[in-house]
Order: structure tokens, then C-alpha cells, then sequence
């Protein structure tokens, strides 16, 4: 049994959940390795997760977002009447999921040469963005903008 539980950790550590998540994440590294993709970071707030997905049509793949979960499932249509004498291009189904950091939205996708580009872009809302607050003698606070880029 390779599997360590941290259940435990959690009532202990408020707000460091996240780093369980990604302890869980690299156990499973090696399960799954189909279909190969990279991650590739453009600038600040622009991010591509690239698939290969040689041998698939675009309707033979769906993507899916729901509650910051990227979801990429492939199934191959029916090989029948056809007859290999080497079939290397692996066409078998294949479900992959990323997990999307806070404010990351998926802009488009599009295929081209072989791959799947998914293109993500992270938007803070203004009411998340750092603020300054000052400090003054009376009981009312006044807000403003931080003049900076985003965290």
C-alpha cells in the first residue's frame, strides 16, 4: 500500500489544505501519462496547456470547466473495416484533468498541428485586488487602490 492518508492534517491546518492536494497529486504521478501535454506560462496572467493529441478529430474530444477543474476526455470512434499490420498512434480513450488556480478562466482551444491548445487567462476582480487602507484620527477609513500590478 504506497497511499498515505491526510485526512488527520486537515483539522490542523487551516488554510494549508492545498499543499495535502498537491501532496495526494505527485502520489499519483506515472498512473496516468496519456495523452503527453505541457504547461506553458506566456507572461504574468496568461497561461497554454498544450495536448497531443495525434489521430483524434476536434468532435472527438470534449472540454469541460467546472468549479476550477479542467476536465479533456477523448473517445475514438469505431475501427471497423480497417485492418492494421502496425497500429503505433495510440487512439484509446482517455480522460485528463487540471486543476485551475483561483481567478483562472479558459479563453478558447483550438487544434493545430496535432495539439490541442488551451489558452487560460487569470483575472483578479477588483475586489480582490491589494488595497491601501489609511489610517486616520476619526472612525471612518478610507479605501483606495494600490497603484500595482497584480498579486
Amino acid at each position: 500500500m504506497r497511499t498515505v492518508d491526510f485526512s488527520p492534517l486537515f483539522r490542523s491546518a487551516i488554510g494549508f489544505d492545498r499543499i495535502f492536494d498537491l501532496a495526494e497529486a505527485a502520489q499519483r504521478v506515472g498512473e496516468e501519462s496519456y495523452p503527453p501535454y505541457n504547461i506553458e506560462r506566456l507572461d504574468e496572467n496568461r497561461f497554454q496547456i498544450s495536448v497531443a493529441l495525434a489521430g483524434f478529430r476536434p468532435d472527438e474530444v470534449d472540454l469541460t470547466v467546472e468549479q476550477n477543474v479542467l476536465t479533456l476526455e477523448g473517445r475514438k470512434g469505431d475501427k471497423e473495416g480497417r485492418t492494421f499490420l502496425h497500429h503505433g498512434i495510440s487512439t484509446r480513450s482517455f480522460k485528463r484533468q487540471f486543476t485551475l488556480a483561483d481567478h483562472v478562466e479558459v479563453r478558447g482551444a483550438r487544434s493545430e498541428d496535432g495539439l490541442l491548445v488551451i489558452d487560460l487567462q487569470r483575472e483578479i476582480p477588483e475586489a480582490k485586488k491589494p488595497r491601501r487602507i489609511t489610517i486616520g484620527g476619526s472612525s471612518q477609513g478610507n479605501l483606495t487602490q494600490i497603484e500595482s500590478e497584480a498579486a
